[in-house]
């Protein structure tokens, strides 16, 4: 059985790439209408990849398994260590993205623009190392053999 929830999940992340980027570009000009807009669509695009991934984790593979990396040397390193800080920084961003947004919400620029330095790069980051690993994964990866 195939998925398209992995081509999908690139898909958002590449968008909420995007929309990070507009944000950021808005918010240095000073568009802050455009910057939150942008904001919080990277915002909804990133909630809908996460309800994509935790259904293809927790329904798709365990039906038909784990989709191995089958590349050796240098290049499986790297790999790895990409992946490996995708995931410990997926999990910090959840609770920086939560936190950013509370203090929009709030008002407090303050604290949104202080903690929103460390929350866009991190996001960005996320976003696009989601990108490279599918790409890796579904598109350069030789087949099993």
């Amino acid at each position: 059985m195939e998925s398209s929830l992995p081509t999908l999940n690139a898909g958002l992340n590449l968008t909420a790439c995007v929309f990070l980027c507009l944000g950021l570009y808005f918010v240095k000009r000073e568009r802050l209408r455009s910057h939150a807009a942008c904001m919080l669509t990277a915002t909804v695009v990133s909630a809908a990849f996460l309800v994509s991934y935790l259904i293809y984790h927790f329904k798709v593979i365990p039906e038909v398994g784990h989709t191995p990396f089958r590349h050796a040397g240098a290049i499986r390193v790297a790999y790895y260590a990409m992946l490996i800080s995708h995931i410990l920084l997926a999990a910090v961003n959840l609770p920086l993205i939560l936190m950013t947004l509370w203090w929009a919400f709030r008002r407090n620029w303050t604290r949104h623009k202080r903690i929103a330095r460390w929350t866009w790069p991190i996001w960005f980051y996320v976003s696009i190392t989601g990108v490279v690993v599918y790409v890796a994964l579904y598109h350069l990866n030789p087949p099993a053999g």
